[in-house]
């Protein structure tokens, strides 16, 4: 259903300090309790918060769906 994404641990750690400044606005997103368990598994393997994760999977997204636009 979705494509492996394999983050290199340092591209975690760079996209954490690029968005440590940048302005965010709070927002809510309904998830299903097993893809938040999933994630909360994944990102603590890598050692960050998920709601990071979360960011850098939006993140990643928008920059393919641009790309192949």
């Amino acid at each position: 259903m979705y494509d492996k994404i394999d983050f290199d641990p340092k591209e975690i750690i760079a996209g954490m300090r690029r968005l440590k400044g940048a302005q965010r606005k709070p927002t809510s997103i309904a998830l299903e309790e097993e893809l938040l368990k999933e994630l909360k598994e994944l990102s603590h393997e890598r050692g960050i918060p998920y709601q990071v994760l979360m960011r850098l999977l939006i993140s990643e997204g928008v920059k393919r769906l641009k790309k192949a636009a």
